[in-house]
């Protein structure tokens, strides 16, 4: 997303009831599963207090790593590369030849001693040299052409590796970095990476060439002139160090706050209607300005510094420009010299001083270069999801039995959220899962999803720990519908087919009947084609739970997951969706996230949580009995009613 302006009231800290997610094709609605963390490494606040210096040598060090791959199309540049400089570096010292040639010429005449300008030899001379200079343009094509499409194949293998990458991680790390921060490195980091790698490469090995035959030349001409021009390299290098210590810091804060800026901006468009409804336009802006004005400030500077380069160094190279002509003058008035090989050498002069520049330049480039690639490489060295076992267990008929044997958990490790947590469900059973906020209702959901796995303890399907199985083969023993609605850009039939992907039209349109869906979608202009868009604001708070309920029985899991969903819509569509409900859960064992409990009187296991751990089990009648914590919790919600 490219920056603009905008950001929530306030970022929210991750809750034990709703810690982020993030995924491929993240949802247009994002339920307890789902949201943003906070900004990742420190935030901005923490990149203003200090940065700490980035490990140049070894990122350039994995770069070259990276181009392995690459070797003998680097070579070809390589070869390339060199014969175009030097089929280039030649040409300067033959038309020099032509000069002294026609200088002779025009002096025998003057004199009156000779018999003219040999045009011949002339002709031959710059024949020969537009033949150098055409092989030179030809070779400096052709390695230009192969590394174009080394840059665009390294691009291809970053954003690659990015997108498997974020399949593996878990989900502890987009807890604490925004999306935005995630796509920053796949869109701007790697383009950085792109757009220096394909130009800085091929100019490295020009300039190295380019200086070293020069040098060559140079002192086969005339080894004073050359100390000469010699003396400016010196003062060049200082000017180079002083620039570049200058800069780096720079082009680092810049990377670092493009990426704090687009995850401000995604957090911010993913929730527009919130910044307007509490009127925090101008904190958003404000804190947008903020961010801004670190980027902007560190932007100038990098980008001043590098290019105060090209002048100081023009500068520096006239110096020697300056020096080389005079001594060439005297040199030739004592005929040490010819005014051929002068003329050579000034163009030698220039070409020296050029590749000095350009790998000043390179340097500045190499800087921002690897800011971009360092912020590449940390993420893809970011540590994954435990590895699935290497012997998964396959259950051919899945019963729907889940145990919890003495679970404990804690998204922090100094902050428990599942202290000691003991149940047994049977197949088929309908289990309610009560408690205030915080109490650890939704992470017992994300425990067995194995979106994290336990500290200790287990939790069983089947007789069997789930770590046993591939997180993929277990993902589809489940199927969730959740209070807020997952939907994605796409028609009805893809969203609801997205529970199976392999279904056929008839099967889709057989569940959308049984989750009472067919009936509003076939009123709609498109029917099923119609394309629900980003935001999911062309269909109501109901449909799209219903479509949800439409996904997951196409999905036919043998244990579900249930977040009532009924408290936003209206009483038709209240009784419709707990139908719907109520046909899904036939014959499957369900885990439903109660918060009226007055919708879970039917349930054959309520399970009581407070503070991570159960405190009362039983059915509704039982614990009513009791006149306990659920109790309590069952009253006062009949208090409040009374009351309002």
């Amino acid at each position: 997303m490219s920056v603009s302006g905008g950001n929530l009231p306030n970022r929210r800290t991750p809750s034990e009831e709703r810690p982020p997610m993030f995924g491929p094709g993240a949802p247009v609605r994002r339920g307890p599963l789902g949201g943003h963390g906070p900004m990742g490494r420190g935030g901005p606040m923490a990149m203003m207090k200090g940065e700490k210096p980035r490990d140049f040598k070894g990122t350039m060090r994995k770069l070259i790593q990276y181009l392995g791959t690459y070797r003998l199309s680097i070579a070809i540049v390589l070869v390339f590369a060199i014969a175009s400089t030097i089929f280039s570096i030649v040409g300067p010292k033959i038309l020099g030849k032509a000069t002294t040639k026609l200088f002779e010429g025009v002096m025998a005449q003057i004199a009156g001693t000779g018999t003219g300008i040999d045009f011949d030899y002339i002709g031959r001379i710059l024949l020969t040299v537009l033949a150098l200079y055409l092989a030179s343009a030809l070779f400096a094509y052709i390695q230009g052409w192969i590394m174009s499409g080394v840059s665009m194949d390294i691009t291809y293998r970053f954003r690659r590796d990015i997108a498997a990458k974020i399949n593996r991680l878990p989900l502890r790390y987009f807890d604490r970095t925004t999306h935005g921060e995630v796509l920053s490195r796949i869109t701007n980091d790697v383009d950085t990476v792109n757009q220096t790698l394909s130009q800085s490469l091929t100019q490295i090995i020009t300039s190295t060439t380019t200086l070293i035959g020069v040098l060559v030349m140079m002192f086969s001409i005339s080894w004073q002139m050359t100390l000469v021009a010699l003396l400016m390299v010196p003062l060049s290098l200082v000017i180079i160090s002083v620039v570049i210590g200058r800069s780096q810091r720079y082009f680092k804060r810049q990377q670092d706050y493009l990426g704090h800026i687009n995850g401000h901006i995604e957090e911010t468009y993913g929730g527009h209607v919130v910044v307007k409804a509490f009127n925090g336009e101008a904190k958003s802006v404000q804190k947008f300005d903020g961010l801004n004005e670190v980027l902007y400030d560190s932007a100038w500077k990098s980008q001043f510094l590098s290019g105060l380069m090209m002048p100081v160094m023009g500068f520096v190279g006239n110096l020697g420009y300056v020096a080389v002509s005079i001594l060439g003058g005297y040199l030739a008035v004592r005929g040490a010299i010819t005014v051929g090989d002068i003329q050579a050498f000034i163009q030698y002069v220039r070409s020296f001083t050029q590749p000095i520049t350009q790998i000043a330049n390179i340097s500045n480039v190499l800087q921002q270069t690897a800011a971009a690639a360092e912020r590449v490489f940390e993420f893809l060295a970011e540590q994954e999801e435990i590895p699935d076992t290497a012997n998964p267990v396959r259950l051919d008929d899945v019963k729907g039995q889940v145990e919890f044997r003495h679970v404990r958990f804690g998204y922090n490790p100094d902050k428990v959220v599942i202290k000691d947590f003991s149940a047994l469900i049977k197949p088929g059973q309908k289990v309610a899962i009560v408690g205030p906020t915080g109490a650890g209702k939704t992470t017992l959901v994300k425990l067995l999803m194995r979106f994290y796995d336990v500290d200790s303890g287990a939790i069983l399907v089947d007789g069997y720990d789930i770590r046993d199985f591939r997180r993929e083969d277990l993902r589809k023993i489940f199927a969730m519908v959740l209070q807020d609605t997952w939907l994605f850009n796409g028609t009805i039939m893809e969203n609801i087919r997205y529970g199976r992907p392999d279904a056929t039209d008839e099967e889709v349109i057989a569940a959308a009947r049984a989750a009472h869906v067919d009936h509003f979608v076939r009123t709609l202009p498109e029917g099923y084609n119609m394309v629900i868009n980003e935001d999911a604001s062309n269909i109501s708070q109901g449909q799209m739970q219903l479509l949800t309920i439409a996904r997951a029985i196409l999905a036919n899991p043998k244990i579900l997951i249930l977040d009532e969903a009924t408290s936003s819509v209206d009483t038709r569509t209240e009784m419709l969706i707990q139908d719907a409900m109520y046909r899904l859960m036939e014959g499957r064992t369900a885990f439903i996230i109660a918060h009226r409990l007055s919708t879970i009187r039917n349930a054959d296991l309520i399970l009581v949580i407070r503070d991570g751990d159960i405190v009362e089990q039983g059915t509704q009648e039982e614990l009513l009995a009791r006149n306990g914590f659920y109790a309590e919790l069952y009253n006062s919600q009949f208090e409040r009613v009374a009351v309002a």
